[in-house]
């Protein structure tokens, strides 16, 4: 699958070195969050003098930073993306965010530069979060997009095997 990304991004991920740091942006969604969406970010700036916070601002929303890694999903036709994020165990309230939900909260994942905050250069479908495991170390989240959205229509064919009483 192709996507079009900005030339100011292709250079920045393809350059040997660059200024540019391309950031994750993660919205947290569950009916049972009380103050809304949790939105994270990989990497930011001190948006926050007392208490001291960094995150960064996205067309107009608050995005804070966590220390975590991400394995992208990939573009596979015949299997549903995948992702995973691993997250430092930094705030014991992401495993008390976790914990509180009995359904699956759903996650939107962007790709931004730093530089251009409010210029999404590559956006995901939204993943449901279908495991996470956590230590005191890093809280490892397992992000899949509903395997039904990649079944085949129609998903099931009237033949002799499936339908002996037809034939």
């Amino acid at each position: 699958m192709a996507r079009t990304v900005s030339l100011k991004f292709l250079r920045a991920i393809n350059a040997q070195e660059t200024d540019e740091l391309p950031v994750v942006l993660l919205t947290i969604t569950h009916p049972d969050l009380e103050d809304g969406p949790a939105r994270l970010c990989s990497s930011g700036y001190r948006i926050q003098q007392e208490p001291l916070v960094y995150g960064m601002m996205s067309r107009g929303l608050r995005y804070v930073a966590l220390p975590f890694t991400t394995v992208l999903p990939d573009d596979k036709e015949d299997a549903a993306p995948v992702a995973k994020l691993s997250i430092d165990n930094v705030d014991r309230e992401l495993v008390a965010l976790l914990r509180s939900t009995t359904t699956p909260a759903e996650v939107a994942m962007e790709i931004v530069l730093a530089s251009s905050p409010d210029d999404v250069e590559i956006e995901f479908p939204p993943f449901d979060l279908v495991n996470a495991e956590y230590d005191d170390v890093a809280v490892t989240i397992s992000l899949a997009i509903d395997a039904l959205a990649t079944e085949p229509y129609p998903s099931g064919t009237f033949d002799p095997a499936s339908f002996p009483g037809l034939f």
